[in-house]
């Protein structure tokens, strides 16, 4: 089976290719992203493989069915990229790697705040200097603190119970609560106001749909604890980035550390170092001191990728029979 795969970077390549079943099939690596204007690079593929950046309108899954793509398989959990309306009526299955490794992105927020709360960043860039000095560089402890979980699928979880082992209070806010698992870590479920007004820390770990599309915005930013830090590997669009760079210029936010951002297409997983940076509202956001962007890494650790490839060659192996793993199918 002839497999189109695109926004390919070398982990991307490395890992597919040593996934168990990849010799099996027939794959063409290309870097660009998949689109309406790109899609005719898959005529002769029976499936695509895509990632958060592609973008699968309806024109672009109109001209993938016409070259007779079957399958586009996300080797991503989100799947906001795809019209799935489309894809059912054009009769092309659509497939995802629901749960890779929740550890690498929890740990990653983690590692986001702590870097963020004790100055690490700049503590490093001044020791290079030769610069030993410690004023601006005053953080605050974790333990006792309060940190507020939005979205308790399993990444959500997995860094709620490490905020557990700091030490810290954990308040929680999913429409579809798990009881059982807070009853047993001592978390405790609270209203989206609640845990905006408490929260000394608050993580976001939920999807982008339409009921949370800039679910923080300018009044749930206005009613998060002055002084409070924010976390987001989730979703870009969950953020209102104007909102966000007011809430920071006014003090009101004591700092933001984001792996995602709402217009990283065309910018994140690209080197630009050698460019003028054209998003004048990223181009802000990195220069406040007191904001920490990395580039939508979150995900990537060795366990991930590795797990990432798995599922995604055995639901592109899966394509003629039409029978994919359940969890993983749209």
């Amino acid at each position: 089976m002839k497999v189109a795969f695109y926004d390919t970077k070398p982990y991307d390549h490395e890992a597919a290719l040593a996934a168990e079943g990849a010799a099996a099939l027939q794959w063409t690596f290309h870097d660009f992203r998949l689109t309406a204007e790109t899609a005719s690079t898959a005529a002769g593929a029976e499936a695509v493989c895509v990632f958060v950046n592609d973008k699968l309108d309806r024109p672009c899954l109109e001209k993938l069915a016409a070259t007779g793509v079957k399958l586009v398989a996300l080797r991503c959990a989100g799947f906001n990229q795809v019209d799935l309306p489309a894809a059912r009526e054009l009769g092309i299955a659509v497939t995802r790697v629901p749960a890779y490794s929740p550890h690498a992105v929890a740990e990653h927020a983690v590692a986001l705040l702590m870097t963020l709360n004790r100055k690490i960043h700049r503590a490093y860039n001044r020791v290079r200097e030769h610069n030993f000095a410690l004023a601006g560089l005053v953080g605050f402890d974790l333990h006792g603190k309060t940190a507020g979980i939005v979205g308790t699928g399993k990444i959500g979880r997995c860094t709620a119970e490490i905020f557990r082992g700091f030490g810290m209070q954990v308040l929680a806010h999913d429409p579809f609560p798990q009881e059982a698992w807070a009853t047993e870590h001592k978390i405790r479920y609270a209203s989206l106001e609640e845990v905006l007004r408490v929260s000394d820390v608050l993580s976001l770990h939920l999807p982008l749909a339409a009921g949370t599309h800039h679910l923080l915005n300018r009044e749930t930013l206005a009613q998060m604890k002055p002084g409070a830090c924010l976390i987001n590997t989730s979703r870009g669009k969950l953020v209102d980035s104007a909102a966000l760079i007011e809430a920071l210029k006014s003090g009101h936010l004591g700092g933001v550390a984001l792996d995602v951002y709402e217009e990283e297409e065309g910018i994140f997983f690209e080197d630009h170092s050698g460019a003028v940076l054209q998003d004048d509202t990223l181009a802000l956001l990195l220069s406040l001191p007191n904001v920490l962007v990395t580039s939508h890494q979150a995900f990537l650790t060795r366990e991930a990728l590795s797990e990432i490839a798995r599922v995604t060659v055995t639901n592109l192996g899966m394509v003629n029979q039409g029978v994919f793993l359940p969890e993983t199918r749209l």
